[in-house]
């Protein structure tokens, strides 16, 4: 059993704390009409919506379900999470069970397991006016979890699901990349443009396992320790001229809307692009074992224990203490363990568009830290 706490931008109480305010003090996340019973392994934020995803396969939305980005709804609005309903009753056996998720800024995405445990369908929901639901031109809106057709290819499996505001990527276990969504800046290749159907990635020239997006460029990483990177899309920010040759190995990837990061096997946290709003680590950050990117800010879990967030901060997502709305150039402490029960621990961290998250529960680290979550 899990407890999460959240701060930052709630104005669609996409928190779900059980009011529409802001907060810069973590506060407890309810779940209606009852909590999940299984430990969470995945937070997705779009811009005004938030899944939760757990270990069962059980899926929570809270915050604006207008879009559909949250499922079918009979409420306008939520402040508690609640279960998602992706089908009509009676279609639930078509869904299989969640296991990656992710969001664009209206859109939400599932990839879910087969019977056989193969990771081969991928579901969207919600709002693409630039192809960002992957389903074809005609498909703009939809509540209801539709399958993308015809992917992945036959004998595949999707293993890395990664999005940001207006694009999608999937990694797949033969090392192929697709993507769709909005990418006139060349997100995922070229040709550059709307791309409304999944299409194939071309000269990376790696097998790719993991994938993560800025606004208008995304990174490719081949295994761990191979040193295999590569960036497309537009090169604001210096997203791919800064990038570096070879990647160091490393344990985690991330980006936000303007910069990528790299959480390396000795827990340094490695970062390019934007740092207007101090978004890249500041000097003499601890070493680092959790990494959570949000939209502008970062969210970091320490070898000792503390919950560390600096970067844009004016919804109070990086904590109450600012300076013109910013973290920049050092951080603050959020949670820690120390201030908790002895008997629990923080096991998960997130960060969404201007919102942070803390998990905490009595089931141990596993010895493989998650994977960070990332915004919409």
């Amino acid at each position: 059993m899990e407890a999460i706490f959240a701060i930052g931008s709630n104005g669609s109480g996409q928190l779900g704390i059980g009011h529409e305010e802001d907060v810069s003090v973590p506060k407890p996340v309810q779940f209606h009409p009852k909590p999940p019973n299984s430990r969470i392994t995945a937070i997705a934020a779009g811009g005004n919506h938030t899944l939760i995803l757990c270990e069962s396969g059980d899926l929570y939305w809270s915050g604006d379900p207008s879009t559909g980005a949250c499922g079918i709804n009979s409420v306008s609005n939520a402040s508690a999470f609640q279960p998602v309903r992706l089908v009509r009753d009676g279609h639930e056996d078509q869904i299989g069970s969640p296991v990656l998720i992710a969001a664009t800024w209206e859109a939400s995405f599932v990839v879910s397991k087969d019977s056989t445990g193969r990771r081969t369908s991928i579901f969207s929901f919600g709002m693409g006016m630039r192809g960002e639901l992957g389903s074809g031109e005609l498909i703009l809106r939809t509540p209801s979890a539709t399958k993308l057709p015809n992917f992945p290819p036959p004998g595949c499996e999707i293993v890395d699901l990664a999005a940001c505001m207006g694009h999608v990527v999937t990694v797949l276990d033969n090392g192929d990349a697709y993507g769709w969504g909005n990418c006139r800046k060349s997100q995922v290749g070229e040709p550059a443009g709307v791309v409304y159907e999944p299409r194939r990635i071309d000269g990376i020239g790696f097998g790719v396992t993991r994938a993560v997006c800025t606004k208008e460029a995304t990174c490719f990483f081949g295994e761990p320790g191979s040193g295999k990177m590569q960036a497309l899309g537009s090169d604001k920010w210096g997203i791919i001229s800064k990038s570096p040759s070879v990647a160091p190995s490393w344990t985690d990837i991330a980006a936000g809307w303007g910069a990528v990061y790299i959480l390396k096997e000795d827990g340094v946290l490695q970062a390019w692009g934007r740092d207007d709003h101090g978004q890249l680590p500041p000097p003499n950050l601890p070493r680092i074992k959790q990494i959570a990117i949000g939209s502008e800010h970062v969210v970091a879990l320490s070898l000792d224990g503390d919950v560390l967030s600096w970067g844009w901060g004016e919804h109070g997502n990086c904590g109450p203490r600012v300076e013109n709305n910013n973290v920049k150039g050092r951080w603050n402490v959020i949670a820690s363990s120390k201030f908790i029960p002895a008997d629990s621990q923080i096991t998960r961290i997130g960060a969404g568009c201007a919102t942070s998250w803390i998990c905490i529960g009595r089931e141990p680290l596993d010895h493989n830290p998650p994977r960070s979550t990332q915004s919409g």
